[in-house]
């Protein structure tokens, strides 16, 4: 688990909200904190779908960022900066898959659950901070260690300027 800061506060605010820089990833949950408090629980609730919409929909456990995103725009867009901006981001499945297998190929990662990544604006700054999520102990920290590099070159290759915290 690393902690980074972002440095172009402006620039990745756009990235997320109006750009593509979250797009690979499927919103866990999150908060907004303007005028009022705006509390996000990322699962997708089923039930809500027609019958003979649900298995289109059943993809993901989690909402994709690149559905929900126009909906966080709508809600921080304003003359104030909101007070405090909280999502907790996992990486898609069959991107992370993609991704450990080449830097890993005899890697197991059969008890993986999520790569996350969760992104803090407050007072006017940007934190990010990886982690791992398994379904039972995992011994080492090699799967940890890929994910922490492979989110700084992607955020490097999105023109992220990033601090290591």
């Amino acid at each position: 688990m690393i902690a980074l800061g972002v440095k172009d506060v402006k620039g990745f605010m756009n990235g997320m909200l109006a750009g593509n820089l979250f797009d690979p990833f499927l919103m866990i949950e999150g908060m907004l904190v303007v005028s009022v408090t705006y509390s996000f629980d990322g699962h997708i609730n089923y039930d809500f779908y027609p019958e003979e919409e649900r298995d289109s929909v059943k993809t993901y456990e989690f909402q994709p960022w690149s559905d929900f995103k126009r909906i966080a725009l709508e809600l921080i867009k304003g003359q104030n900066a909101p007070i405090l901006v909280k999502f907790m981001f996992m990486l898609k499945p069959e991107k992370a898959v993609e991704m450990l297998t080449k830097e890993s190929p005899e890697g197991d990662f059969s008890s993986l659950k999520g790569l996350l990544v969760s992104m803090k604006y407050e007072n006017g700054a940007i934190t990010l901070t990886t982690g791992t999520s398994y379904d039972t102990f995992v011994p080492g920290h090699d799967t940890d260690r890929l994910w922490d590099n492979n989110i700084k070159k992607y955020f490097s290759a999105k023109g992220v300027d990033l601090d290591l915290l």
